[in-house]
């Protein structure tokens, strides 16, 4: 738990409720871990002019700013507004998420009955709840305080009889859940119930007590620092309900106990109370519409019950940030590769005359100041980062997902190359290839496909020597591509490790090579260009994972190379082992020998490799599994030193795999690339295709 004090035995009587008193936080000066103390101070003295009540900033687990008001104090709570929305709302499902009790894309109504047979509301699923694209009409008019709304919306808030029942049965839905976003404060209502409803039978049966078990007990927040659901719950349907959406009232260091446990990905000291890939899942772009953007207003994505900076809106904030926020400008601050977690609570920080929208007001007087603290980038575990920033890359944009083009339904896999008539050659697997269909579902298919990504054509080649019809593992699988000198060179999975095949006449007719005896389960070639015309040298080269199979994920990738009019030859490849001390490769014909080219403990699956001239770097797109985690890194060379262009722990796009860029579609000057990647159905559209979409790198 960073630097936090708090033994494993204290925690435990907290836990039990023995012990009452929050453990103490250990404390730094902020230049010892790398911000301006000065400008922190200069800082909060601006913020205590805007109506601020607490300020606090914490680096690397401990306290480096804490600032109260005279009215505040640090075990002083303040309201939380719809900051709730993620501390509370957001954890209390992910707690669910995690132990099973519903999946982000169920529909709502198996644990909301009532909706089953409505046609709009059948159609929700807790994603959009937890997003705000529902369609479930907002509680709110402009202009109108809540106690003063009419109808159905003051009763919301007036809580009469229950928030609830209004949420589920009198709220309009105003639009196709899933087609907008709008924000939606019966939405997260909707959520509270359906989590509880699924809460049914654990051992804590209501959002209060599963945050209390299991996260604020554990973090050392005793109760006398927190309070949920305006101090009360609401019995429907023979559920205890409490609000998700607002409601709360917090100490600031229990708030940032919170942010420090997602910092971490749910480790607590010794204790995980929530599995990494759910801190990473929950905490990433969800996938759904994106809110409108106007000027003064840059407001985020949101993952689910969490909001993020995926695509940088937050233009001076890292993109791996992610916030909870409410009326009046409360906010946590969450930003890993930094290692930084701020809290702020108070009255609304500009005046309506500074034309500011709430996003705005928190960008210009919160996270631009706190940014222009930082004096140091730390080496900080919790990114996971496998390689730091890249020096010549430094970002990474992909199009809307709107924009992803979907062909070839029910085929996935699609290793690519450029051969020399200028079409691109690829494979699939476990589906029917392009329109028009195949009529029999093959294990493996392949196809060629010409003209620009814009408007591309695809035509299936047919091949008795090379399809299958093993479906998954039991079939192989095209794991990489190469033309060279007008012959079709391709990798097989899952045959014993994995097998050579090569076609003299574009796919038609195959031949089958020798086998990799140890490792290299999924390789996949490097590519130069047009038939191989841009090699650096007179070798070919093939990246894998470190292991037998394509279907686990391996600690390291290993590189080969072979000379490229000897690559039949299994006694002419050569395996990396190591740098000299002068940064040079050593090789050996030994595989056994073979060492690491890229390290990622426990997260090297399937990989595909570019030059891309233009930037004069090598590519490496690697997929840390089957679940939407996974990264590019660059290199001046094959070998390294590798970097990194775009990291996540989660894409937004449900379960996607297999990314690949192909060379014919890089842009001269290297900045335009397009990426094609398949996955599986996910928030309504089925990614279990040839799926294209542009990737432009600054």
């Amino acid at each position: 738990m960073g630097r936090m004090r708090k033994h494993a035995f204290a925690g435990w009587l907290l836990a039990a409720g023995i012990l009452s008193a929050a453990m103490p936080w250990e404390t730094a000066k902020p230049e010892s871990l790398g911000l301006d103390g000065a400008k922190l101070e200069a800082m909060t003295k601006a913020l205590a002019a805007r109506r601020t009540k607490n300020f606090l900033v914490a680096r690397g687990g401990r306290i480096i700013h804490e600032w109260y008001a005279a009215d505040s104090g640090p075990q002083q709570r303040h309201y939380t507004a719809s900051l709730a929305k993620a501390i509370v709302g957001g954890v209390s499902l992910t707690l669910a998420l995690q132990d099973g009790r519903l999946a982000a894309d169920d529909a709502a109504w198996k644990y909301i009955p009532a909706w089953r047979n409505d046609p709009r509301r059948s159609k929700i699923t807790i994603r959009h709840l937890a997003t705000h694209s529902s369609g479930l009409e907002d509680a709110n008019q402009e202009g109108v305080p809540h106690e003063r709304l009419p109808g159905w919306m003051g009763a919301f808030w007036r809580r009469d009889p229950d928030p609830f029942s209004i949420a589920l049965g009198q709220t309009p839905v105003i639009f196709d859940p899933g087609t907008k976003y709008a924000y939606s404060n019966p939405g997260m209502a909707a959520l509270a119930y359906a989590v509880t409803a699924a809460l049914r039978g654990a051992p804590q049966s209501d959002i209060r007590t599963l945050l209390k078990e299991r996260i604020l007990g554990p973090l050392g927040a005793p109760e006398s620092e927190w309070s949920i659901g305006y101090g009360r719950a609401y019995e429907v349907d023979g559920l205890q309900l409490y609000a998700n959406w607002g409601g709360g009232s917090w100490t600031a260091r229990a708030v940032a106990r919170v942010g420090q446990l997602m910092l971490q990905r749910g480790q607590w000291e010794k204790q995980r109370p929530i599995p990494a890939a759910w801190v990473d899942r929950v905490t990433a772009y969800a996938g759904t519409p994106l809110p409108q953007r106007p000027r003064g207003n840059p407001q985020p994505g949101s993952g689910l019950g969490w909001w993020t900076n995926f695509d940088g809106v937050w233009k001076k904030v890292p993109n791996d940030a992610f916030a909870g926020a409410g009326a009046g400008n409360q906010v946590l601050l969450v930003v890993p590769s930094l290692d930084l977690v701020m809290v702020r609570n108070g009255g609304v920080l500009a005046e309506p005359s500074e034309g500011l929208g709430f996003w705005g007001a928190i960008e210009e007087f919160l996270f631009a100041p706190l940014m222009g603290a930082v004096l140091q980038y730390p080496d900080n575990p919790a990114a996971r980062l496998p390689y730091p920033p890249s020096p010549v890359i430094r970002k990474a944009t992909f199009g809307p997902f709107q924009s992803i083009v979907k062909q070839a339904p029910g085929s996935d896999n699609w290793p690519i190359t450029w051969a020399d008539d200028g079409d691109l050659y690829t494979a699939y697997g476990d589906g029917w290839g392009f329109e028009p269909l195949i009529k029999v579902k093959l294990g493996q298919g392949f196809a060629r496909i010409s003209g620009p990504p814009e408007n591309y054509r695809a035509v299936n080649i047919r091949s008795e020597s090379g399809e299958n019809l093993g479906q998954g593992a039991k079939g192989a699988k095209a794991s990489g591509m190469l033309m060279v000198s007008g012959v079709l060179y391709m990798w097989e999975r899952n045959v014993g490790n994995s097998r050579l095949a090569w076609s003299e006449d574009r796919g038609q007719t195959w031949q089958h090579g020798f086998r990799f005896e140890v490792s290299f389960g999924s390789p996949a070639f490097l590519n130069f260009g047009r038939n191989n015309a841009g090699a650096r040298d007179e070798y070919v080269y093939l990246y894998s994972q470190d292991g037998p199979s394509a279907y686990d994920s391996d600690d390291h990738l290993v590189l080969a190379r072979a000379p490229a009019r000897r690559m039949r030859d299994r006694q002419a490849y050569e395996f990396f082992v190591r740098l000299d001390a002068s940064g040079r490769p050593v090789w050996s014909r030994d595989i056994a020998a073979r060492g690491a080219v890229f390290s990622n403990p426990g997260r090297c699956q399937r990989v595909d490799a570019v030059y891309v001239p233009g930037l004069r770097r090598y590519l490496v797109a690697l997929g840390y599994g089957h679940d939407g985690a996974w990264g590019i890194f660059d290199a001046p060379e094959p070998w390294g030193p590798w970097t990194t262009v775009f990291h996540t722990e989660y894409w937004g796009l449900g379960n996607t795999h297999g990314y690949r860029l192909p060379s014919r579609w890089i842009a001269a000057e290297g900045k335009t690339l397009w990426l094609i990647f398949s996955g599986r159905p996910h928030n309504g559209t089925d990614y279990d295709a040839f799926c294209l979409r542009k990737l432009t790198l600054e």
